[in-house]
Protein backbone atom coordinates (compact mmCIF):
# COMPACT_ATOMS: atom_id res chain seq x y z
CA UNK A 1 0.00 0.00 0.00
CA UNK A 2 1.50 3.37 -1.02
CA UNK A 3 1.90 6.05 1.59
CA UNK A 4 0.92 9.68 1.03
CA UNK A 5 3.44 12.04 2.66
CA UNK A 6 2.01 14.21 5.43
CA UNK A 7 1.98 17.79 4.04
CA UNK A 8 1.99 19.67 7.36
CA UNK A 9 3.71 18.59 10.57
CA UNK A 10 1.53 17.18 13.30
CA UNK A 11 4.22 17.50 15.96
CA UNK A 12 6.98 20.11 15.84
CA UNK A 13 9.59 18.67 18.20
CA UNK A 14 12.44 20.93 17.18
CA UNK A 15 14.97 22.99 19.12
CA UNK A 16 13.42 26.23 17.91
CA UNK A 17 11.38 27.88 16.74
CA UNK A 18 9.06 25.85 18.92
CA UNK A 19 5.32 25.56 18.92
CA UNK A 20 3.76 28.40 20.94
CA UNK A 21 1.48 27.93 23.90
CA UNK A 22 -2.18 28.57 23.03
CA UNK A 23 -2.26 31.35 25.64
CA UNK A 24 0.68 33.01 23.87
CA UNK A 25 -1.14 32.83 20.53
CA UNK A 26 -4.12 34.49 22.17
CA UNK A 27 -1.80 37.13 23.58
CA UNK A 28 -0.40 37.86 20.14
CA UNK A 29 -3.94 38.54 18.93
CA UNK A 30 -4.58 41.30 21.46
CA UNK A 31 -5.14 44.80 20.07
CA UNK A 32 -1.96 46.55 18.92
CA UNK A 33 -1.72 49.67 21.04
CA UNK A 34 0.17 52.80 20.09
CA UNK A 35 3.54 52.49 21.80
CA UNK A 36 3.20 55.88 23.53
CA UNK A 37 -0.31 55.29 24.75
CA UNK A 38 -0.21 55.36 28.57
CA UNK A 39 -1.82 51.94 28.66
CA UNK A 40 1.01 50.39 26.63
CA UNK A 41 3.72 52.24 28.54
CA UNK A 42 2.36 50.84 31.79
CA UNK A 43 1.97 47.41 30.22
CA UNK A 44 5.58 47.40 28.99
CA UNK A 45 6.85 48.35 32.44
CA UNK A 46 4.78 45.53 33.98
CA UNK A 47 6.06 42.95 31.49
CA UNK A 48 9.65 43.99 32.18
CA UNK A 49 8.99 43.47 35.89
CA UNK A 50 7.73 39.95 35.15
CA UNK A 51 10.99 39.22 33.30
CA UNK A 52 12.88 40.40 36.40
CA UNK A 53 10.87 38.02 38.57
CA UNK A 54 11.50 35.15 36.17
CA UNK A 55 15.23 35.98 36.23
CA UNK A 56 15.13 36.12 40.07
CA UNK A 57 17.21 39.25 39.64
CA UNK A 58 17.50 42.36 41.77
CA UNK A 59 17.98 44.61 38.74
CA UNK A 60 15.63 45.48 35.92
CA UNK A 61 16.29 43.53 32.71
CA UNK A 62 16.46 44.84 29.15
CA UNK A 63 14.21 43.72 26.30
CA UNK A 64 15.69 44.06 22.81
CA UNK A 65 13.35 43.85 19.85
CA UNK A 66 14.77 41.09 17.71
CA UNK A 67 15.48 37.39 18.20
CA UNK A 68 18.42 36.57 20.51
CA UNK A 69 21.13 36.62 17.84
CA UNK A 70 20.61 40.40 17.96
CA UNK A 71 21.37 40.44 21.68
CA UNK A 72 24.42 38.19 21.40
CA UNK A 73 25.97 40.38 18.74
CA UNK A 74 24.99 43.47 20.74
CA UNK A 75 26.72 42.03 23.82
CA UNK A 76 29.94 41.57 21.85
CA UNK A 77 29.73 45.05 20.34
CA UNK A 78 28.91 46.76 23.63
CA UNK A 79 30.92 45.00 26.33
CA UNK A 80 34.12 44.29 24.40
CA UNK A 81 36.35 47.33 24.03
CA UNK A 82 39.23 47.90 21.63
CA UNK A 83 42.29 46.11 22.93
CA UNK A 84 40.37 43.73 25.19
CA UNK A 85 41.52 40.16 25.43
CA UNK A 86 38.50 37.83 25.25
CA UNK A 87 38.39 34.19 26.31
CA UNK A 88 35.78 32.37 24.25
CA UNK A 89 34.64 29.03 25.67
CA UNK A 90 33.80 26.51 22.96
CA UNK A 91 31.95 23.22 23.38
CA UNK A 92 29.92 23.46 20.20
CA UNK A 93 28.98 25.35 17.08
CA UNK A 94 27.28 28.30 18.75
CA UNK A 95 30.05 28.83 21.27
CA UNK A 96 32.51 28.81 18.38
CA UNK A 97 30.34 31.29 16.51
CA UNK A 98 30.45 33.90 19.25
CA UNK A 99 34.18 34.17 18.65
CA UNK A 100 33.55 35.62 15.19
CA UNK A 101 31.61 38.52 16.71
CA UNK A 102 34.17 38.97 19.49
CA UNK A 103 36.98 39.20 16.94
CA UNK A 104 35.36 42.30 15.38
CA UNK A 105 35.80 44.29 18.57
CA UNK A 106 38.57 42.70 20.67
CA UNK A 107 42.30 43.13 20.50
CA UNK A 108 42.73 39.36 20.84
CA UNK A 109 40.39 36.38 21.12
CA UNK A 110 41.61 33.25 22.89
CA UNK A 111 39.71 29.98 22.62
CA UNK A 112 39.31 27.24 25.20
CA UNK A 113 37.71 24.31 23.40
CA UNK A 114 36.63 20.73 24.04
CA UNK A 115 35.20 18.12 21.63
CA UNK A 116 31.62 18.91 20.69
CA UNK A 117 30.18 16.02 22.69
CA UNK A 118 31.91 17.16 25.90
CA UNK A 119 31.68 20.22 28.16
CA UNK A 120 34.05 22.64 29.83
CA UNK A 121 34.91 22.85 33.52
CA UNK A 122 35.34 25.66 36.00
CA UNK A 123 38.88 24.50 36.78
CA UNK A 124 39.91 24.63 33.11
CA UNK A 125 38.54 28.17 32.88
CA UNK A 126 40.31 29.18 36.10
CA UNK A 127 43.58 27.83 34.75
CA UNK A 128 43.17 29.74 31.49
CA UNK A 129 42.56 32.92 33.46
CA UNK A 130 45.64 32.33 35.60
CA UNK A 131 47.74 31.81 32.49
CA UNK A 132 46.46 35.02 30.89
CA UNK A 133 45.63 37.57 33.60
CA UNK A 134 45.11 40.21 30.89
CA UNK A 135 41.82 38.58 29.83
CA UNK A 136 38.99 41.09 30.28
CA UNK A 137 35.87 39.24 29.09
CA UNK A 138 34.85 35.58 29.08
CA UNK A 139 32.05 34.27 26.83
CA UNK A 140 30.11 31.07 27.51
CA UNK A 141 27.37 29.29 25.56
CA UNK A 142 25.57 27.48 28.38
CA UNK A 143 23.60 25.02 26.28
CA UNK A 144 25.20 24.55 22.89
CA UNK A 145 22.07 23.32 21.16
CA UNK A 146 23.75 21.72 18.09
CA UNK A 147 25.45 19.34 20.54
CA UNK A 148 22.69 18.98 23.13
CA UNK A 149 25.18 19.41 25.98
CA UNK A 150 25.14 21.74 28.99
CA UNK A 151 28.16 23.50 30.47
CA UNK A 152 28.35 24.06 34.26
CA UNK A 153 27.47 27.75 34.21
CA UNK A 154 27.57 28.35 37.97
CA UNK A 155 30.96 26.68 38.31
CA UNK A 156 32.39 28.62 35.39
CA UNK A 157 30.81 31.85 36.59
CA UNK A 158 32.42 31.45 40.02
CA UNK A 159 35.84 30.99 38.38
CA UNK A 160 35.36 34.10 36.25
CA UNK A 161 34.16 36.18 39.21
CA UNK A 162 37.09 35.03 41.38
CA UNK A 163 39.45 36.29 38.69
CA UNK A 164 37.66 39.64 38.51
CA UNK A 165 36.62 39.32 34.85
CA UNK A 166 33.35 40.01 33.05
CA UNK A 167 31.17 37.15 31.81
CA UNK A 168 28.74 36.92 28.87
CA UNK A 169 26.38 33.94 29.04
CA UNK A 170 24.32 32.67 26.11
CA UNK A 171 21.33 30.98 27.78
CA UNK A 172 19.07 31.25 24.75
CA UNK A 173 17.98 27.60 24.68
CA UNK A 174 18.34 26.85 28.39
CA UNK A 175 16.68 29.59 30.44
CA UNK A 176 13.16 28.61 31.37
CA UNK A 177 13.88 24.91 30.83
CA UNK A 178 16.51 24.28 33.49
CA UNK A 179 18.05 25.87 36.54
CA UNK A 180 20.16 28.62 35.04
CA UNK A 181 19.73 32.13 36.44
CA UNK A 182 21.77 35.26 35.71
CA UNK A 183 22.82 36.13 39.24
CA UNK A 184 23.44 32.52 40.28
CA UNK A 185 25.92 32.05 37.41
CA UNK A 186 27.33 35.55 38.04
CA UNK A 187 26.75 36.67 34.47
CA UNK A 188 27.43 40.29 33.58
CA UNK A 189 25.39 40.00 30.41
CA UNK A 190 22.93 37.10 30.33
CA UNK A 191 21.13 36.60 27.03
CA UNK A 192 18.02 34.54 26.45
CA UNK A 193 14.79 34.78 24.50
CA UNK A 194 11.17 33.73 24.84
CA UNK A 195 11.22 31.71 21.60
CA UNK A 196 12.58 28.55 23.19
CA UNK A 197 11.56 27.28 26.62
CA UNK A 198 9.01 30.05 27.27
CA UNK A 199 6.99 28.94 24.23
CA UNK A 200 6.81 32.15 22.18
CA UNK A 201 7.55 32.77 18.50
CA UNK A 202 10.94 34.35 17.72
CA UNK A 203 11.09 38.12 17.93
CA UNK A 204 12.49 39.33 21.28
CA UNK A 205 15.67 39.09 23.37
CA UNK A 206 15.77 39.21 27.16
CA UNK A 207 18.92 40.42 28.93
CA UNK A 208 20.20 40.69 32.47
CA UNK A 209 22.97 43.30 32.77
CA UNK A 210 25.15 43.69 35.86
CA UNK A 211 26.22 47.05 37.30
CA UNK A 212 29.80 46.34 36.21
CA UNK A 213 28.65 45.68 32.65
CA UNK A 214 26.61 48.89 32.57
CA UNK A 215 29.65 50.87 33.73
CA UNK A 216 31.89 49.37 31.08
CA UNK A 217 29.38 49.73 28.24
CA UNK A 218 28.58 53.35 29.10
CA UNK A 219 32.30 54.16 29.27
CA UNK A 220 33.05 52.34 26.01
CA UNK A 221 33.03 54.94 23.21
CA UNK A 222 32.67 52.20 20.62
CA UNK A 223 29.59 50.60 22.19
CA UNK A 224 26.70 51.11 19.74
CA UNK A 225 24.37 54.05 20.24
CA UNK A 226 21.39 54.97 18.04
CA UNK A 227 21.63 51.46 16.62
CA UNK A 228 19.61 48.26 16.70
CA UNK A 229 22.70 46.77 18.38
CA UNK A 230 22.60 49.25 21.24
CA UNK A 231 21.98 47.89 24.72
CA UNK A 232 22.78 51.21 26.38
CA UNK A 233 19.91 52.98 24.58
CA UNK A 234 17.38 50.60 26.18
CA UNK A 235 18.64 50.84 29.77
CA UNK A 236 15.66 52.85 31.02
CA UNK A 237 13.18 52.09 28.25
CA UNK A 238 11.13 49.94 30.62
CA UNK A 239 10.18 53.02 32.65
CA UNK A 240 6.77 54.35 31.64
CA UNK A 241 8.14 57.92 31.71
CA UNK A 242 10.96 57.20 29.25
CA UNK A 243 10.87 57.13 25.43
CA UNK A 244 11.62 54.06 23.37
CA UNK A 245 14.76 54.24 21.20
CA UNK A 246 12.83 52.53 18.39
CA UNK A 247 9.30 51.26 17.97
CA UNK A 248 8.92 48.21 20.21
CA UNK A 249 7.35 44.99 18.97
CA UNK A 250 3.94 45.52 20.54
CA UNK A 251 2.42 42.15 19.65
CA UNK A 252 5.53 40.27 20.76
CA UNK A 253 5.35 42.02 24.14
CA UNK A 254 1.75 40.83 24.44
CA UNK A 255 2.83 37.26 23.68
CA UNK A 256 5.71 37.49 26.15
CA UNK A 257 3.31 38.75 28.81
CA UNK A 258 1.15 35.65 28.36
CA UNK A 259 4.18 33.34 28.42
CA UNK A 260 5.50 34.88 31.63
CA UNK A 261 2.13 34.54 33.29
CA UNK A 262 2.19 30.81 32.50
CA UNK A 263 5.78 30.41 33.70
CA UNK A 264 5.34 32.30 36.95
CA UNK A 265 2.01 30.61 37.74
CA UNK A 266 3.41 27.10 37.21
CA UNK A 267 6.57 27.98 39.12
CA UNK A 268 10.06 27.82 37.67
CA UNK A 269 11.12 24.68 39.52
CA UNK A 270 8.01 22.81 38.33
CA UNK A 271 8.73 23.94 34.75
CA UNK A 272 12.35 22.76 35.01
CA UNK A 273 11.18 19.41 36.39
CA UNK A 274 8.75 19.00 33.49
CA UNK A 275 11.53 19.61 30.95
CA UNK A 276 13.90 17.25 32.78
CA UNK A 277 11.38 14.42 32.96
CA UNK A 278 10.54 14.71 29.27
CA UNK A 279 14.22 14.56 28.34
CA UNK A 280 14.97 11.68 30.72
CA UNK A 281 12.13 9.62 29.23
CA UNK A 282 13.30 10.43 25.72
CA UNK A 283 16.91 9.45 26.44
CA UNK A 284 15.82 6.18 28.03
CA UNK A 285 13.61 5.40 25.03
CA UNK A 286 16.26 6.26 22.47
CA UNK A 287 18.81 3.98 24.13
CA UNK A 288 16.37 1.11 24.64
CA UNK A 289 15.31 1.32 20.98
CA UNK A 290 18.91 0.60 19.94
CA UNK A 291 20.13 4.13 19.20
CA UNK A 292 22.91 6.18 20.82
CA UNK A 293 23.07 9.60 22.45
CA UNK A 294 25.53 12.17 21.09
CA UNK A 295 26.71 13.42 24.50
CA UNK A 296 29.84 11.71 25.81
CA UNK A 297 28.01 11.06 29.10
CA UNK A 298 24.36 11.34 30.01
CA UNK A 299 25.03 13.66 32.95
CA UNK A 300 25.94 16.48 30.54
CA UNK A 301 22.94 15.88 28.23
CA UNK A 302 20.49 18.75 28.04
CA UNK A 303 17.00 18.66 29.53
CA UNK A 304 15.76 20.83 26.68
CA UNK A 305 17.22 18.87 23.75
CA UNK A 306 18.08 15.24 23.13
CA UNK A 307 20.84 14.84 20.53
CA UNK A 308 20.75 11.41 18.88
CA UNK A 309 23.74 10.06 16.99
CA UNK A 310 22.81 9.15 13.40
CA UNK A 311 23.38 5.41 12.86
CA UNK A 312 26.32 4.47 10.69
CA UNK A 313 25.46 4.37 7.00
CA UNK A 314 22.28 6.46 7.38
CA UNK A 315 21.89 9.80 5.64
CA UNK A 316 20.79 12.30 8.26
CA UNK A 317 18.60 14.32 5.90
CA UNK A 318 16.83 11.15 4.74
CA UNK A 319 16.27 10.15 8.35
CA UNK A 320 14.64 13.47 9.23
CA UNK A 321 12.59 13.30 6.05
CA UNK A 322 11.36 9.81 6.95
CA UNK A 323 10.45 10.97 10.47
CA UNK A 324 8.36 13.76 8.98
CA UNK A 325 6.82 12.02 6.00
CA UNK A 326 5.91 8.78 7.78
CA UNK A 327 4.83 10.16 11.16
CA UNK A 328 4.30 13.92 10.78
CA UNK A 329 7.03 14.71 13.29
CA UNK A 330 9.62 17.42 12.69
CA UNK A 331 12.99 17.24 14.47
CA UNK A 332 16.12 19.35 14.04
CA UNK A 333 19.38 18.65 12.24
CA UNK A 334 22.83 19.36 13.59
CA UNK A 335 24.65 22.56 12.69
CA UNK A 336 28.12 23.20 11.35
CA UNK A 337 30.45 20.50 12.62
CA UNK A 338 27.57 18.37 13.91
CA UNK A 339 25.52 18.58 10.70
CA UNK A 340 24.91 15.10 9.31
CA UNK A 341 26.13 13.44 12.51
CA UNK A 342 23.11 13.81 14.76
CA UNK A 343 19.47 14.78 14.94
CA UNK A 344 17.98 16.81 17.77
CA UNK A 345 14.66 16.33 19.53
CA UNK A 346 13.51 19.50 21.27
CA UNK A 347 11.90 19.52 24.72
CA UNK A 348 11.01 23.19 25.02
CA UNK A 349 7.95 24.99 26.32
CA UNK A 350 4.73 23.32 25.13
CA UNK A 351 6.54 20.17 23.95
CA UNK A 352 8.30 19.69 27.29
CA UNK A 353 5.56 17.25 28.27
CA UNK A 354 6.53 13.63 28.93
CA UNK A 355 3.96 12.28 26.46
CA UNK A 356 5.93 13.88 23.62
CA UNK A 357 8.91 11.69 24.44
CA UNK A 358 6.84 8.69 23.32
CA UNK A 359 6.03 10.41 20.04
CA UNK A 360 9.69 11.26 19.45
CA UNK A 361 11.04 7.82 20.30
CA UNK A 362 8.44 6.00 18.20
CA UNK A 363 8.94 8.30 15.19
CA UNK A 364 12.75 8.33 15.23
CA UNK A 365 13.12 4.63 15.92
CA UNK A 366 10.38 3.77 13.42
CA UNK A 367 12.07 5.82 10.73
CA UNK A 368 15.42 4.16 11.44
CA UNK A 369 13.81 0.73 11.13
CA UNK A 370 12.16 1.77 7.86
CA UNK A 371 15.58 2.84 6.54
CA UNK A 372 16.99 -0.59 7.28
CA UNK A 373 18.92 0.08 10.49
CA UNK A 374 19.51 -3.26 12.22
CA UNK A 375 18.75 -3.89 15.88
CA UNK A 376 16.01 -1.29 16.24
CA UNK A 377 13.21 -2.15 18.68
CA UNK A 378 10.52 0.52 18.64
CA UNK A 379 8.43 -1.22 21.27
CA UNK A 380 11.32 -1.51 23.70
CA UNK A 381 12.05 2.19 23.26
CA UNK A 382 8.49 3.27 23.94
CA UNK A 383 8.25 0.92 26.93
CA UNK A 384 11.47 2.33 28.43
CA UNK A 385 10.23 5.89 28.07
CA UNK A 386 6.93 4.87 29.69
CA UNK A 387 8.77 3.38 32.66
CA UNK A 388 10.55 6.66 33.31
CA UNK A 389 7.28 8.59 33.11
CA UNK A 390 5.42 6.12 35.31
CA UNK A 391 8.16 6.00 37.93
CA UNK A 392 7.95 9.79 38.28
CA UNK A 393 4.17 9.58 38.73
CA UNK A 394 4.34 6.80 41.33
Amino acid sequence: MSRTPIPDPIFTLTTGPVDAYPAVLRGLSRPVLYDYDPAFLAHYEAVNEKVRRAFRSASQPVILHGEPVLALEAAAASLIAKGDVVLNLVSGVYGKGFGYWAARYAGEVLELAVPYNEVLSGEAVAEALRNRPDIAVVALCHHDTPSGTVNPANEIGAAVRAAGKLLIVDAVSSFGGMNVLPEACEADIFVTGPNKCLGCPPGLSLLHVSDAAWRKMEANPDAPRASMLSIVDWRRAHEATQPFPFTPSVSEINGLDAALDLYLAEGDEAVWQRHALTAAACRAGIKAAGLSLWAASEDIASPTCTAVRVPEGVDEAKLRSAVRERYGVVVSSGRGETLGKLIRIGHMGPTARPIYSLVAVAAVAGACAALGVKGIDVGAGVAAAMRVIDSAAA
